[in-house]
């Protein structure tokens, strides 16, 4: 069943639009919230990293280092390519560093849905992973060809974090930079207390200006 053509869009965000958000300044967030709005009422969207993840969660879940990423460009439709290309070496770079294939083991994660107020934030990592070890993480990967500032970062490590009880009991999370084989974890010294309130405020103005933008 569709809404009616005339009912109000309620303000959402996935996380990747969220992060996205706070990464901007000034004019370019009322855009962007706007460009979000437009998508959601067009309920237009294609992830054009389907086939990438689904390679890298078959390398760690069938132990093959990296065979699934070696032969995945060449399935993709010829426009896509390129894209895939730039992506399976830091991956693959990523994936080695993890340590043996045996020793790792794909892990179930679940999306949570977070209220940053009255703003809702689908929360949705990749893929989790356990180690030998026992312990986990729960993966988020970034595919932008910028790194992820250091604020999209702490924001997506925040909200993982916050709701790891839903996502991936008792796993740590992990913003991956697929192109350069980096991960990022939430620095020690952050306070938690702080990026919620900060995290607040963007929520609130995220908002505003998606009401506006009606």
């Amino acid at each position: 069943m569709t809404a009616p053509v005339n009912a109000p869009l309620t303000p959402y965000a996935t996380l990747l639009g969220f992060t996205r958000y706070v990464d901007r300044t000034g004019p370019t967030k009322a855009s962007f919230v706007g460009g979000l709005r437009k998508q959601r009422a067009s309920r237009h969207g294609f992830n054009p990293h389907g086939q990438f993840v689904k390679a890298l969660k078959a390398d760690i879940a069938f132990h093959t280092g990296g065979t699934h990423l070696a032969g995945v460009a060449d399935v993709v439709k010829p426009r896509w390519r390129p894209l895939y290309q730039a992506l399976v070496p830091g991956a693959t770079a990523w994936l080695e560093s993890l340590g043996e294939p045996a020793g790792i083991d794909l892990a179930q994660t679940r999306d949570a849905l977070a209220m940053l107020g009255d703003l809702p934030v689908k929360i949705n990592p990749h893929f989790g992973i356990r180690y030998a070890d026992g312990h986990a993480e729960a993966v988020r990967l970034h595919f932008d060809e910028a790194p992820p500032s250091e604020e999209a970062a702490l924001a997506t490590l925040h909200l993982m974090a916050r709701h790891m009880d839903a996502v991936l009991p008792h796993a740590e999370p992990v913003l991956v930079d697929v192109r350069r084989g980096v991960a990022h974890r939430t620095p020690e010294h952050v306070r938690s207390a702080q990026v919620e309130q900060w995290l607040a405020g963007e929520a609130a103005a995220f908002r505003a200006i998606w009401s506006t933008a009606a």
